[in-house]
């Protein structure tokens, strides 16, 4: 049986992990703040963007038939490009294992060769472990704070793709639905493909429930182009891949966040009932050594008498 003297050790040494999480909770607490206000200000951005982008591509399929490069279906898959968004530090629950298995799963879906473009140093070693080959490690900051950010990566996957060395290029990213709930997603950015505009990037949560294009008008709208169509498109779709990749990226630090101050307040919790438990321990430990000490001196004074 533990004496007293090594219960208080315990006691304070369970108080002062207590006290760490307690701030590391506020500290994810604060940041989560901040970074829920950036996902909010962009959503509607981000879905208007795409859903200008569908449009101006219908109208031209519509008219002669042009296909973007960006916009064209491989008719083979036979190399995939996965954009990984995963956390720097640990100590989120299962933000990362999370991430990483639904980016696990989408390998062996498309049963194509994989090549991971990781933000975040979380997925390096997990994925050193299961040998899939990492073709680029980009630095990720805990609040992203601009555009210019994620533009290196959007620059590098639409040169793979337009160059031929990916057939189809994905983002895998966890998506914020509120503070206790995160899901984790894998979403196809290349090439662009005329689907509900549900499946993209930039929905925006009404109520705690997505909300479907169904809320959002579709416009039918003629486009009149200068100086011709592929010049706008040149510049307009590596624009909404770069708005899509920093969206992705903007929920991730929301979700992670998030994550890491749900994790931190369980922690603090488990931390006091551990406190508690320690406490009723060492009365107990302590009331023990009191009435042992008490039948001693009962015993030799009884000792004393007899004699």
């Amino acid at each position: 049986m533990a004496s007293t003297r090594d219960i208080q050790r315990r006691i304070k040494s369970v108080g002062n992990t207590k006290k760490i999480t307690k701030a590391m909770e506020m500290v994810a607490a604060a940041k989560m703040r901040k970074a829920v206000e950036a996902v909010l200000r962009t959503r509607t951005y981000a879905h208007l963007s795409w859903s200008t982008v569908l449009n101006v591509s219908q109208s031209l399929n519509s008219k002669d038939g042009f296909i973007h490069p960006l916009l064209a279906k491989k008719d083979e898959v036979k190399k995939v490009g996965i954009i990984l968004i995963t956390s720097n530090r640990g100590l989120c629950g299962g933000f990362n294992t999370a991430i990483l298995n639904k980016a696990h799963e989408s390998v062996k879906k498309h049963k194509a060769k994989t090549d991971f473009i990781l933000i975040g140093k979380k997925g390096e070693a997990a994925f050193h472990y299961h040998h899939y080959n990492i073709a680029a490690d980009f630095h990720k900051n805990d609040i992203a704070l601009e555009i210019a950010e994620i533009a290196s990566v959007a620059k590098m996957v639409i040169s793979d793709f337009l160059s031929g060395k990916y057939d189809k290029v994905m983002v895998a990213y966890t998506d914020f639905v509120n503070a206790s709930k995160q899901i984790p997603r894998v979403k196809q950015i290349l090439p662009i493909e005329m689907r509900s505009q549900d499946e993209f990037l930039g929905v925006i949560e009404k109520e705690g429930h997505p909300k479907t294009s169904n809320e959002f008008p579709d416009t039918k709208d003629e486009y009149t182009f200068e100086p011709d169509p592929k010049e706008v498109l040149d510049e307009m779709i590596p624009r909404l891949i770069e708005v899509q990749l920093y969206q992705a990226l903007l929920e991730s630090n929301a979700s992670e966040h998030s994550a890491r101050m749900s994790a931190m307040h369980q922690a603090t919790d488990a931390a006091g009932d551990m406190v508690d438990e320690l406490t009723l321990f060492y009365n107990k430990a302590r009331q023990a050594s009191i009435t042992a000490e008490i039948a001693e001196i009962s015993a030799g004074a009884n000792a004393l008498k007899n004699k």
